[in-house]
């Protein structure tokens, strides 16, 4: 478990893909966000920390719809039937359709159901007492969503921004120019310690990456 102010993030590596998917909860509040849960045992171990924890799980919150980051979806459904599920808007065809959330390709198709929030940029989350703002991070996928906390100094940043790197935009809707430009126009006018949470690897932070990352 990682500690920011009011802020702790629980990361849970799925191993088929090396995906990140974070529990984030509030110090001195029940709820949780699950962010980007993907395949077994990834949502088994998310579920087993909700209980120990005695955490409510508030929202399942996608920084977008591959089949690497919704795999988990329906199991956390399934232990929780009321849970919501927040989407990016323009992604939400993604979550039923095996061919556009790429999971056909790879002859493992994975369906999520549909939405209960399409998240547009700038939109305002809140978690406990925190805070959290949307922003447009597409080019990686169609709809790309970071989700920024300034009073905790922490942005999830999907797949568009990793330590050193930065999405693949060779999917269907992707777009390098697109994804640059967002990442630039929004990803990097934040502060530079900043700590950002990428959908594959290790933590970074927006000063690193602003001077270091090879891509930008």
């Amino acid at each position: 478990m990682t500690e920011h102010p009011s802020l702790s993030i629980e990361t849970f590596i799925d191993p088929m893909f090396q995906e990140n998917c974070y529990l984030l909860s509030c110090a001195d509040h029940p709820e949780a966000w699950i962010i980007d849960p993907g395949f077994a045992p990834t949502p088994e171990h998310a579920i087993a920390y909700l209980r120990e924890k005695n955490l409510q799980p508030a929202a399942i919150v996608l920084t977008h719809c591959h089949v690497d980051h919704i795999a988990g979806v329906q199991a956390l459904r399934d232990a929780f039937p009321a849970l919501p599920i927040w989407c990016p808007a323009g992604e939400e065809h993604m979550l039923p359709d095996p061919q556009a959330n790429l999971s056909a390709a790879m002859g493992l198709p994975v369906t999520a159901p549909e939405p209960d929030r399409l998240i547009e940029p700038d939109d305002e989350l809140t978690l406990g007492a925190l805070q959290w703002q949307a922003l447009d991070v597409r080019g990686h996928s169609p709809g790309g969503r970071a989700y920024y906390c300034a009073e905790a100094n922490v942005v999830i940043t999907g797949d568009a921004l990793f330590a050193g790197s930065i999405g693949r935009t060779d999917f269907p809707g992707s777009s390098h120019d697109e994804l640059i430009a967002n990442i630039r126009q929004h990803l990097l006018a934040l502060p530079d310690e900043t700590t950002a949470y990428s959908g594959h690897g290790p933590p970074t932070t927006i000063g690193t990456e602003r001077v270091s990352n090879p891509f930008l």
